[in-house]
């Protein structure tokens, strides 16, 4: 019996207009009222993910959500932060100093806010801001407060940027972070113990839910650890290659309401 369902949110949750399908939504409502927590776990700040929480109603009492790809896990109905891993400013200093060797745009989150050391801000940037709403700033990285408490970082740039310059990241560098790709543009940059498999197994512990009783949904590369951990891990048709050859099925894509269908057939039907 699935007791907790862990969903990625954009090219899962949501179609490709950043729409949940009234099938999803009717689906996620019967869950719930069965009792099953429904936990969006996306690479999202806190910020990107108020509007489908509040459309969801998981603002309730015994609600949490998992953000910045399992850097932050949080009580969504008190904002009690059960768990954030985060990087400090020697780090993001690191981190912009290899951006600066590979020739890539970087920027990374706090708690509220996106900032940028590029005075030329990367076009994929500026997306990242409008697609979370989460106010950006330029600040050069003399400017950076040395408490600064960071809860991802990222380079971004077009694939045919991105992908060679991934390639040349020395391994020394991918020891202390964990690196995951998210989109054909975005290189994730998080604290090493950071994942969505880590957060959806600590969140499980937590509420006293076996991993057999957890299901994950997602189609990304930085959705594989949540797909490994749970007991039944659920890939959409739209999925990247890797994510469906891990999974232990494989559901309907984001444009077919593909996590109503996952939903019905192991939580409603199951």
């Amino acid at each position: 019996m699935i007791k907790l369902v862990a969903i990625d949110i954009d090219g899962t949750l949501l179609n490709d207009r950043h729409e949940i399908t009234p099938e999803v939504h009717l689906a996620i409502h019967k869950a719930k009222a069965k009792g099953v927590k429904i936990v969006l776990c996306t690479g999202r700040p806190i910020t990107g993910v108020q509007q489908y929480l509040s459309d969801l109603e998981l603002k309730r009492e015994g609600d949490y959500v998992i953000t910045f790809n399992g850097a932050m896990v949080q009580d969504t109905f008190t904002k009690e932060v059960i768990s954030h891993l985060t990087l400090d400013h020697a780090n993001i200093m690191d981190i912009y100093e290899m951006s600066h060797e590979l020739g890539l745009h970087m920027h990374f989150n706090d708690m509220n806010n996106l900032y940028t050391p590029n005075r030329d801000i990367g076009k994929y940037t500026v997306y990242e801001s409008y697609l979370t709403n989460t106010p950006l700033f330029y600040t050069p990285m003399d400017e950076i407060s040395k408490d600064i408490m960071v809860s991802k970082a990222m380079f971004i740039d077009e694939e045919e940027v991105l992908a060679p310059a991934i390639a040349k990241i020395p391994t020394s560098f991918g020891e202390k972070y964990n690196l995951v790709r998210s989109s054909p543009f975005f290189l994730e940059i998080l604290n090493p113990e950071a994942s969505k498999g880590n957060a959806v197994h600590n969140l499980a512990q937590k509420l006293g839910i076996e991993q057999s009783e957890v299901m994950c949904i997602g189609d990304q590369e930085n959705d594989s650890t949540m797909i490994e951990y749970a007991g039944v891990g659920v890939a959409m048709e739209n999925a990247i290659d890797k994510i469906k050859a891990m999974a232990d099925f494989i559901t309907l894509s984001n444009e077919e309401s593909g996590v109503a269908h996952a939903i019905n057939k192991y939580v409603l039907e199951g």
